[in-house]
């Protein structure tokens, strides 16, 4: 699409086989943050890796913003439905964006509850900088899990983070919906060369375009 800005795209995938050097209960893992982790729910292993990914993705790669997207949590379709994504990030503005993007585009998405100074102590752990799952789920396990997984680039970073947890609307029975490329293009297409993108951007003009750029192209807003 004529992205105009430096774009990485890190896949953090772990394979859930049963092996000698399978993980289990009471494991200790230092990961790429350098941080340790205590295993006490070897379900919660996804977070694992994408504590990984976002460590990488700030050390090797020096991004600016990273937004991290998966079906993390089977809590997310209780927190905000089948059909909303939930969105939990360090900046305020990036979260509007984030659900207006949604709304353009198709693909919904509600915020969730951003507290780490009160949440993230469900990850206390005796032996290690943290446990990987939380000590009470019904304190917004959602959002803890969001958490896990800012601790590894630091609270105190400087730069854009952004957790989409779409567990539920990726799915409708046994059919897969898609769910996250419209989302994607939508909130990062202010930054394409395309002009439907730029034009449902929540942080590209969104409207506020001259007369001239939002005639153009105007077949394919037609079709859309």
């Amino acid at each position: 699409q004529g992205f105009k800005d430096n774009l990485h795209a890190v896949f953090c995938l772990a394979e859930n086989a049963v092996g000698p050097r399978a993980t289990r209960p009471d494991d200790i893992h230092v990961l790429y943050s350098g941080k340790t982790v205590e295993i006490n729910n070897t379900d919660a292993e996804g977070r694992l890796v994408l504590a990984d990914g976002v460590a990488y993705a700030c050390k090797d790669l020096g991004a600016d913003i990273i937004l991290d997207m998966a079906t993390l949590t089977g809590a997310q379709g209780i927190a905000t439905g089948k059909y909303h994504a939930a969105v939990l990030t360090n900046n305020e503005e990036w979260e509007k964006a984030c659900v207006k993007a949604g709304r353009n585009c198709g693909d919904l998405v509600h915020p969730l509850v951003y507290c780490p100074e009160l949440h993230f102590s469900e990850f206390t752990s005796a032996v290690a900088d943290m446990k990987n799952s939380v000590a009470d789920r019904d304190n917004t396990p959602s959002s803890c899990a969001g958490l896990f997984i800012a601790s590894h680039i630091g609270f105190d970073w400087p730069g854009v983070w952004v957790h989409i947890d779409i567990a539920a609307p990726v799915h409708a029975g046994e059919r897969a919906t898609g769910y996250g490329v419209a989302l994607l293009l939508s909130l990062f297409g202010g930054a394409s060369e395309d002009p439907l993108l730029n034009l449902v951007s929540p942080l590209g003009c969104n409207g506020d375009c001259p007369p001239e750029e939002m005639e153009r192209d105007s077949k394919r807003r037609r079709l859309v």
